[in-house]
């Protein structure tokens, strides 16, 4: 099977998997109901109405659900049946919804999955009202998983859902933090620390070790897991940086976002440690300004300059080691990961992550 049939079989899989988990969230985009005295008038309705639409508007734009196809395909490859685990798998979907809103707040960024983004459209006073709303439903999604789990097996995936939320917020105020400082002198080593808690962690490793705990996995399988995901993960944000700078995600964000949102990449540092001292410091300059200061021009100067300067290659390079590495431990220590089909799919979604456009 070529690279593009599984990358093709993966978006499927994607798909099937969607279609599955879409319900399960749609059933808790619901108002709850309130204790009598606090039931909403009549003629508030319409308020309530709009309050919804709000907090619905990314969920019903549905991206890819990698994460939670991840935690299902591991839960169901160590034999665990779908019904034990699609609770979680909603929750980290949600996850992502409200992570998101938070996201294109602090970066301003302008489009998410092809319309813009919520701040854009209603201010960032409501965009972060309804991004509240929606981490309020998945713990409450979380919460529901005790007479599913049982109590003990609810905690351990409450717990370990806390410890991914918690790294990824650590990465965002360390990436927030370089970039208003401006940091220039950024290395392999910094790039990996905001990587590791925003990708190795939150979209591969975590979904991946949520679904193995349900599955009630040893320390040595999860241990064997943890280390598979951190590669992919790795390689997963490596093809998201270079895709930002050679495409448009078919439409769905802005070409060279994160130059206009001044994030610190292994492209970005590549560069800043091979660009010559004239071009130096224009990058630094451009660099320096807010993402309304930079024009289109600025910005495919420096896209420009990380093809010329070898940065996007270096990257290409980085993101096939780690691809490679990922597969090795798949092959060599996951074969606890055995029931198919659910272990085929989980290899092509290793070809989708690396060879994906979008």
């Amino acid at each position: 099977m070529t690279a593009k049939t599984q990358v093709h079989s993966a978006i499927k899989t994607l798909e099937k998997y969607k279609k599955i988990i879409w319900p399960e969230i749609d059933k808790h985009l619901v108002e709850p109901v309130f204790p009598s005295v606090f039931k909403v008038p009549r003629k508030y309705k319409g308020l309530e109405r709009f309050h919804r639409r709000l907090y619905c508007e990314y969920p019903l734009r549905k991206g890819k659900y990698l994460r939670p196809t991840l935690l299902l395909l591991t839960a169901s490859a160590m034999g665990k049946d779908i019904k034990y685990a699609i609770n979680t798998a909603a929750a980290m979907q949600l996850s992502e919804e409200w992570i998101l809103l938070d996201d294109d707040i602090q970066d301003g960024s302008t489009l998410r999955r092809g319309k813009p983004t919520l701040h854009r459209m209603f201010g960032f006073e409501l965009a972060l009202n309804a991004g509240d709303t929606l981490q309020t439903i998945m713990w409450k999604v979380l919460s529901d998983n005790q007479p599913i789990l049982g109590i003990k097996k609810s905690r351990e995936v409450s717990e370990e859902f806390y410890s991914i939320i918690r790294r990824t917020e650590l990465g965002q105020t360390v990436e927030i933090k370089w970039f208003k400082e401006n940091k220039i002198d950024f290395t392999d080593e910094d790039w990996y620390f905001i990587a590791d808690s925003k990708s190795s962690y939150y979209s591969i490793t975590g979904p991946i070790r949520l679904g193995a705990i349900i599955a009630n996995a040893s320390e040595k399988q999860l241990d064997a897991l943890t280390f598979f995901g951190l590669n992919l993960g790795r390689c997963f944000q490596l093809v998201d940086d270079i895709l930002d700078i050679t495409t448009n995600f078919k439409g769905l964000k802005q070409k060279g976002n994160d130059i206009y949102e001044g994030k610190r990449t292994i492209l970005l540092g590549h560069l800043l440690r091979s660009i010559d001292t004239k071009d130096r410091n224009k990058l630094i300059s451009i660099l320096g300004k807010t993402r309304e200061e930079k024009d289109e021009k600025e910005v495919d100067w420096v896209i420009e300059k990380m093809h010329s300067y070898g940065s996007v290659e270096y990257a290409k390079k980085l993101a096939q080691k780690y691809k490679d590495k990922a597969i090795e431990i798949f092959d060599k220590d996951l074969k606890f990961l055995s029931k198919k089909p659910y272990r085929d799919d989980l290899r092509q979604l290793i070809d989708f992550i690396i060879e994906r456009e979008y």
